[in-house]
């Protein structure tokens, strides 16, 4: 049986439907029923559970050859993350009494750096699971390139895409949401001892000028990329409504600073198949569709 965690969302959906082709027995872990219906009808167990509930979420790995563990986002932690504090100590409460054949948490790129910022937050879970004794897998991908469908609408009304990555021509480690739940598929399925770390980006690195060229290759138009200025960050993001803005913009200084990449570099990540031009298509069709 594999237990997986956000199944309803768009990594843990391809997981499951990965599983399912390979006619593994899949156990959907969902918030809430109706978030199950859709794998109960696929054929899946579905235990309930919420990610800060020990209780349930250890009855739902009992049994678990493998479980995939995905947290929800949070873009707006409390000071001192309290969330992700709360958050790691169930999961290793829950899989130190379940203890499941394996475990595979999905991290991200960076959670090794010694600078606060909002990825810290994977930093503590890993450290918080990383001493249960079940074999256990760190995935850690790159910057989503599904973090673009906020560009499309001013790439196709405005033919600009601000940007918070900078300088514009440097490239950054990115990689599509399919190649994803394809690697973690394949991973729940292999058999491992002790911490094992995987680090996946896409086929190859793009700068947001790169982007912005491929938004107007797609749209047969114009698109550049605007640096926003970084003194505007935080009165910009207070203004979204973000009460603590500080992690997340020195996330961005992580990105743009260097300190936030792979822990074995370029040359030791995982390289996935999906094309930033692929993904980008993809997001302006569904606009479109809207």
């Amino acid at each position: 049986m594999y237990a997986i965690l956000g199944i309803s969302g768009q990594i843990g959906g391809i997981i499951g439907r990965a599983l399912i082709a390979a006619k593994r027995p899949v156990r959907a872990v969902v918030r809430s029923a109706d978030k199950g219906k859709e794998w109960a009808e696929r054929g899946c167990q579905v235990a309930l559970a919420n990610i800060e509930d020990a209780a349930a979420l250890a009855a739902a790995f009992r049994g678990a050859e493998a479980v995939f563990i995905l947290v929800p986002p949070n873009f707006d932690p409390q000071p001192d993350f309290p969330e992700a504090r709360a958050i790691g100590a169930a999961l290793r409460s829950a899989l130190e009494i379940a203890h499941p054949g394996r475990t595979l948490y999905l991290s991200t790129i960076g959670a090794q750096a010694s600078q606060i910022n909002l990825l810290s937050q994977h930093t503590l879970i890993e450290q918080a699971i990383s001493g249960v004794a079940t074999p256990l897998a760190v995935l850690r991908p790159a910057w989503f390139m599904e973090n673009y469908s906020w560009d499309v609408a001013p790439a196709r009304e405005k033919g600009v895409i601000p940007s918070f990555l900078q300088p514009l021509d440097r490239p950054v480690p990115m990689v599509a949401t399919a190649d994803i739940g394809k690697v973690a598929a394949e991973i729940l399925q292999e058999h491992w001892s002790g911490r094992r770390l995987v680090e996946l980006e896409g086929p190859k690195r793009v700068s947001p000028n790169d982007i912005a060229t491929s938004f107007a290759r797609l749209l047969g138009r114009p698109v550049t990329a605007e640096a926003v200025p970084r003194t505007t960050w935080e009165g910009l993001f207070k203004s979204q409504g973000m009460r603590n803005p500080g992690p997340r913009i020195r996330m961005l200084d992580g990105f743009n600073e260097g300190w936030i990449e792979f822990e074995r570099g370029e040359t030791g990540s995982r390289k996935g198949i999906v094309p930033l031009e692929a993904v980008l298509k993809v997001l302006l069709e569904h606009q479109a569709a809207k």
